[in-house]
C-alpha cells in the first residue's frame, strides 16, 4: 500500500500517518521530490478507508508490483526531477553532455563548453570510472571532482558524476548536484542505499543484463531510502548482436513510463559505442517518448583516455542540437531554461 500525500500536506500530517501505519504493527517508509511525499506501507493492518480520510491524505492505493514507491499505479502524474534547478520530465527535454572521464582542467573545461553550446543544460563528467580493465584510466578521483566544481563555476552548468563505493557519497556529494550509479553497479545494494540517504538527484543507468523489473527494483532501494528524486537512464543491454557496442532496448522507454512515474533517459553514446550512431538512436530516443539524453562529449576524442570513438565534436554536437530543438517541438517538449553562465 502506498498513501500519497497532498503537495500542501503539512510534516505533522504525515508524521500522523505514520504513526497510524505503526500502531497497527506495520512499517511506514517516507520518500520525498520536492513536494511530492509518498508513505509505502509495508505489513501490520492499516484501514485504508480511514487512511483515506486523514488530514494532507491526497489518496491511498495498493500497490501489486514489489516496487511500490515508483510504482505509476499509485501515481499517475510523473515525477519531475530537478537537478540544480534544472527540471527532467515530461513536457521538457533535457541534453545531459559533457566528457566521459576528466582527464585534465583543459579539457573538461572545453567539453564543457562545447557541450553548452550545444544545449546541454547539465554537465556529466567521470572523476571516478568502474572499468571491465584494472589496466584502463580509473578516473582522477578526488582531483577530478575539483576539477568539475570548477568548471561548474566557469560555465555555470549542475554537475553529474558516477558514484562507485558508498565509502565515497560524501565527498563526492559535496561537488556534485547529481549522483549517477553506473551500470556495473545498478544491483549494489549498499550503494544504492547510500546514494539514497545522501539526498542528491539519483541518475540510476538500467544493468546490461537487467530486466526491467530488475531496474525499478533496484530504484526502489534508494526510494526507500526517503528520496524519490530518481532518474533512470536507459544505456542498452547486452544481447547476441555484436554490429553496436549494446542493444539499445527503446522500448524500455514507453514500457518504464507505464510502469513507473520516474524520469527517463537514454544514453545513446553507450549503447551504440561509435560516433555515427549517437545522433540517430538519440532521435529514435526523443521519438519514443524519452525526458532527455546523455551524450559524450571531448574536444579531441582520437586522444581521449576513455570512450573516445563515442564521443560528439564538432559538426557532430550542431546536428544534435538542431535535432534536439527540431524534434523537442514536434513532442510538444521544451528544452528546460539554462542555468546562466558564470561571469
Amino acid at each position: 500500500m502506498v498513501v500519497v500525500m497532498a503537495p500542501w500536506a503539512r510534516p505533522r500530517q504525515v508524521d500522523a500517518v505514520v504513526r497510524a501505519v505503526r500502531l497497527t504493527g506495520g512499517r511506514a517508509v517516507v520518500s520525498r521530490n520536492g513536494p511530492r511525499t509518498l508513505v509505502g506501507v509495508d505489513g501490520g493492518a492499516p484501514d485504508r478507508d480511514a487512511l483515506r480520510r486523514m488530514r494532507g491524505v491526497l489518496h491511498v492505493a495498493a500497490v501489486d508490483a514489489g516496487y511500490r514507491l515508483v510504482s505509476r499505479e499509485h501515481s499517475p502524474e510523473r515525477s519531475v526531477v530537478e537537478v540544480g534547478g534544472v527540471p527532467i520530465g515530461p513536457g521538457t527535454l533535457t541534453v545531459v553532455a559533457g566528457p566521459c572521464a576528466v582527464e585534465t582542467p583543459e579539457q573538461t573545461l572545453a567539453a564543457a563548453r562545447m557541450a553548452r553550446r550545444a544545449g546541454a543544460t547539465l554537465l556529466r563528467g567521470g572523476a571516478y570510472k568502474p572499468r571491465t580493465s584494472p589496466y584502463a584510466f580509473q578516473g582522477l578521483g578526488r582531483r577530478g571532482l575539483e576539477i568539475l566544481a570548477d568548471v561548474r563555476a566557469e560555465v555555470g552548468l549542475p554537475v553529474v558524476t558516477e558514484v562507485v563505493s558508498a565509502a565515497d557519497v560524501d565527498v563526492i556529494a559535496e561537488h556534485a548536484d547529481m549522483l549517477q550509479v553506473g551500470a556495473r553497479n545498478m544491483q549494489n545494494f549498499a550503494l544504492l542505499e547510500a546514494v539514497g540517504d545522501r539526498g542528491l538527484p539519483v541518475l540510476l543507468k538500467r544493468g546490461m543484463t537487467a530486466t526491467i523489473e530488475e531496474w525499478l527494483l533496484a530504484a526502489e532501494y534508494v526510494a526507500q531510502r526517503g528520496n524519490l528524486a530518481i532518474v533512470l537512464c536507459e544505456r542498452g543491454i547486452r544481447t547476441y548482436e555484436t554490429a553496436t557496442r549494446n542493444t539499445l532496448d527503446i522500448a524500455a522507454v514507453p514500457v518504464v513510463q507505464r510502469l513507473s512515474h520516474l524520469p527517463v533517459i537514454v544514453d545513446p553514446s553507450h549503447s551504440g559505442g561509435r560516433r555515427d550512431l549517437v545522433l540517430p538512436l538519440s532521435r529514435a530516443a526523443v521519438v519514443a517518448g524519452a525526458d532527455g539524453v546523455l551524450v559524450d562529449v571531448h574536444p579531441d576524442p582520437a586522444s581521449a583516455l576513455c570512450d573516445g570513438p563515442q564521443a560528439l565534436v564538432g559538426d557532430d554536437l550542431h546536428r544534435l542540437s538542431d535535432a534536439m530543438a527540431e524534434l523537442g517541438r514536434y513532442m510538444d517538449r521544451r528544452p528546460p531554461v539554462r542555468p546562466a553562465a558564470a561571469a
